[in-house]
């Protein structure tokens, strides 16, 4: 199955994933605030010099399919293990580091805002693995049980359509 990208407008074969350019919390500051209290890279995340945010991936194993499928979400760190991750970003000798997911995915029915998660460093130029703790979340439950084809393109024309009408 193929599908138009909606940033660059070509066709695609392979399974996109989906992505928070930043963590929910960065909503939550007024906008006249941002530039003044956020400290914002493409991986990284500051607010108020006291809370830091690092952007990993929750793979997610899709059966009959080699790649998995990715969620970019955000995940809070300790003070000392961000600065650990900064100065290394490139490390996989560093973590895993606990922290707690603050990205809300809305594919999925209760709330993935504050599931706590283990942040595996990887190295290669790869983003950090960002492993949910096992719970009954259908989120966890997917990624330790892994989704068929159906429901990985299911998630992807969800977001098709999300952001189909955020451009109307």
């Amino acid at each position: 199955m193929s599908y138009r990208c909606l940033t660059c407008g070509q066709l695609h074969d392979d399974l996109p994933h989906i992505g928070s350019a930043k963590p929910d919390i960065y909503w939550d500051v007024p906008e006249e605030e941002r530039e003044r209290r956020i400290q914002l890279t493409t991986d990284t995340c500051i607010l108020d010099s006291e809370h830091y945010f690092i952007r990993g991936v929750i793979e997610i194993h899709v059966h009959e399919r080699p790649e998995n499928f990715g969620f970019g979400a955000w995940v809070s760190q300790k003070r000392e293990h961000f600065f650990k991750y900064q100065d290394e970003p490139d490390s996989d000798q560093i973590g895993p580091f606990f922290g707690w997911v603050c990205t809300r995915i809305a594919y999925y029915p209760g709330d993935t805002y504050l599931l706590k998660a283990l942040a595996h460093f990887r190295g290669g130029g790869l983003r950090p693995f960002i492993e949910l703790e096992p719970t009954d979340h259908p989120l966890a439950v997917d990624q330790q049980n892994g989704i068929d084809v159906a429901k990985a393109w299911e998630i992807v024309h969800y977001y098709e359509d999300l952001l189909k009408n955020l451009r109307r």
